[in-house]
């Protein structure tokens, strides 16, 4: 029994082996095939969204007509208004378009040397902020530095019916171009970076906001960038604290600002680097007037969304992206100290640190998220470095301002406004002062040495900004 046993397990195993091998010799194998190509349609357009029908042709012509009206077909400068609105953009796009096709060197720019620099611009950009990058920018750069501006502005000062009175007045033309480029960046520049990229321009209003120019004479009437009421405003704060009249401000010059309403400790963190670009600050310990334009917005209108990350860097001393307990007493304490000199009794920083998260409302600890998703960041931020306007804040429902319905002017809007009609009120009463009091000699004297005050404020320059 036992060999037969054996002999079926063989002839099992042999007929396994049997079977195997003849599927294996006669199924056929079907090579699969690779799986087809996805064909995905491009969707990333960094200088925008070319437009299949557009007709370069016509634009073209269109151009060459526009030359047709001046001597040799050439044109200069002013001229270019007729240019630029040929080409379909704002008119103070002009001296820009000037430059980028060689008029700088020659004082004009001829048709033929035009249209080949707008063919090769039509070819390669196809929305309003690549062409602007593209005729604003050092050739071979995507992005413009605050340089890259002076130009365009030195046109709008040149040009603009609401800027006429500063023909008068060149010495002006250096500040009102300096506290405009720094606005542009406070506002456009959302990276910090210093360089304005396409994206970010595409995101801001400055380009609607520069169209604007052209159909408003009262350039005061432009708020954003450009006011010439908000520039007088920032540079007689600047010239106040600064009193040897050098373009930068100290330390002990800035804690003047306000009747001293900041605290020391703020201030030092404002020269410490954390909110400037260079080394000039924490070395030579100064602010120059390009950085009090950001400090002076920043502190007027904590709102906005620039401000709140400017006193956040200023706050996050460790800078690892969220506020410690250990900040938030260190600023606090000399709150604290300065109402006892007042005869206030302060809060104990436990009671105030449940009130700033009641406020606050936080997800874990305190980020830069957090502060701008509460809508409460200016009553945060006075509390712990301002000490006058957290007394105020205390006298007022801090809920109060954010039902109001419909669009309301800005903080910082509001207090240039207030601010530029007390220093016009000051100088009105000072005229008249001088008028009734001063004879003629004296008169004469004070002219002069306003003037050499003039010669030492032209020295202002374009100062890198802060990251």
């Amino acid at each position: 029994m036992l060999p037969g046993r054996r002999s079926k397990k063989m002839s099992a195993h042999c007929s396994g082996c049997v079977f195997t091998v003849c599927v294996c010799v006669h199924s056929k194998v079907v090579a699969t095939p690779p799986p087809s190509s996805i064909n995905i349609p491009r969707f990333y357009f960094p200088k925008g969204l070319p437009n299949c029908a557009a007709n370069y042709d016509e634009a073209i012509a269109k151009i060459e007509a526009a030359f047709t009206e001046f001597e040799e077909e050439k044109a200069d400068i002013y001229e270019m208004g007729k240019i630029a609105k040929a080409c379909g953009c704002p008119l103070y796009w002009k001296a820009p378009m000037f430059i980028c096709a060689g008029g700088e060197r020659t004082g004009f720019v001829s048709v033929h040397s035009f249209i080949a620099t707008w063919r090769k611009l039509l070819h390669s950009c196809y929305d309003d902020a690549s062409k602007f990058v593209y005729l604003l920018a050092k050739p071979g750069c995507n992005y413009l530095e605050q340089e890259d501006f002076i130009p365009l502005l030195q046109d709008i000062v040149d040009t603009h019916p609401g800027l006429t009175f500063l023909k008068d007045a060149p010495e002006f033309h250096s500040r009102y171009i300096t506290t405009v480029i720094q606005r542009i960046f406070y506002t456009v520049n959302r990276s910090w970076t210093g360089k304005i990229n396409m994206t970010e321009l595409r995101r801001s209003n400055f380009l609607q906001t520069l169209a604007l120019l052209e159909e408003e004479d009262d350039i005061n009437q432009i708020t954003d960038y450009f006011s010439y009421e908000h520039f007088y405003v920032i540079y007689c704060k600047f010239w106040e604290l600064d009193t040897d009249h050098d373009l930068f401000i100290d330390p002990k010059d800035l804690a003047r600002y306000n009747d001293h309403a900041s605290s020391s400790r703020i201030i030092e963190r404002l020269f410490s680097g954390a909110v400037t670009r260079g080394n000039s600050v924490q070395r030579e310990g100064r602010m120059s007037y390009a950085e009090f334009v950001w400090f002076l917005i920043s502190e007027e209108d904590k709102k906005n969304p620039t401000s709140i990350e400017y006193w956040f860097r200023c706050m996050d001393m460790d800078g690892d992206g969220v506020l410690s307990m250990f900040e938030l007493e260190f600023f606090y304490e000399e709150q604290c100290e300065r109402m006892e000199g007042m005869g206030i009794e302060p809060l104990p920083f436990q009671d105030l640190l449940c009130q700033m998260l009641d406020l606050v409302k936080p997800e874990c600890k305190i980020t830069l998220r957090d502060l701008k998703r509460c809508r409460m960041a200016h009553i945060f931020y006075d509390t712990f470095f301002n000490l006058e306007k957290y007394l105020d804040h205390e006298q007022r429902d801090p809920f109060a301002d954010l039902d109001s319905d419909g669009p309301e002017p800005s903080d910082w809007d509001k207090y240039a406004a207030e601010e530029y009609e007390i220093l016009v009120a000051e100088e009105t009463a000072n005229e008249q002062l001088r008028e009734g009091s001063f004879d003629d000699d004296y008169e004469s004297d004070e002219l002069t040495v306003s003037s050499d005050i003039g010669n030492k404020m032209d020295m202002l320059v374009i100062s890198d900004l802060s990251a």
